[in-house]
């Protein structure tokens, strides 16, 4: 069970970094310190359910049932190396083709998304499947949206939602597990 809340906890910090980096103009300033006060709460929240379980679980020795430990193998490290050369390697080609800076932003949602996808398989977890699809698609979005006239609102389309998308999962999934733990 804690191998599975390490990977929400990594989850929300992604996502309050994907707001805090990307809720800025267009948006109103106020809008972009909601956004990122609210990003803070829900990985704050999801700090604590992690603890939580850590104490439930007496430092996390107890697997709670949880049918696959190992989470990250050799194939989660394979799918992590693929994606950071996906990232990096692709935010330098997109600069190469001269694509807007917009397009970075994209670019990260789509390989984190596709990722999230590729650890479907190997994990046996919906809760990985979701916001990957989601991320996949908002990605796909922001790749569309740099040609368009609507460039500048890549970032909350690609970057926000993403980071709101991590966030709800996170959140969603901790206090799954949380009640899980409980009700033992």
């Amino acid at each position: 069970m804690m191998q599975r809340l390490n990977g929400v906890l990594i989850g929300a910090v992604f996502g309050m970094v994907f707001v805090a980096v990307n809720a800025n103009a267009p948006l109103p300033p106020v809008a972009g310190t909601i956004l990122r006060a609210l990003a803070t709460l829900g990985l704050a929240a999801v700090i604590v359910m992690w603890f939580v379980a850590m104490r439930r679980t007496k430092g996390g020795t107890d697997t709670g049932g949880d049918p696959r430990p190992g989470m990250f193998n050799r194939k989660y490290v394979v799918i992590v190396a693929l994606e950071a050369i996906a990232l990096f390697g692709g935010i330098q080609v997109l600069r190469l083709l001269g694509w807007p800076s917009q397009a970075g932003v994209a670019w990260t949602a789509l390989i984190v998304g596709v990722h999230f996808v590729a650890l479907w398989p190997v994990w046996r977890a919906v809760s990985i499947l979701i916001p990957g699809i989601g991320l996949t698609v908002l990605g796909l979005a922001g790749l569309v949206m740099v040609w368009t006239q609507a460039v500048t609102w890549v970032p909350l389309a690609s970057g926000v939602l993403s980071g709101l998308v991590l966030l709800a999962g996170s959140l969603f999934y901790a206090r799954r597990q949380l009640r899980a733990l409980t009700a033992r």
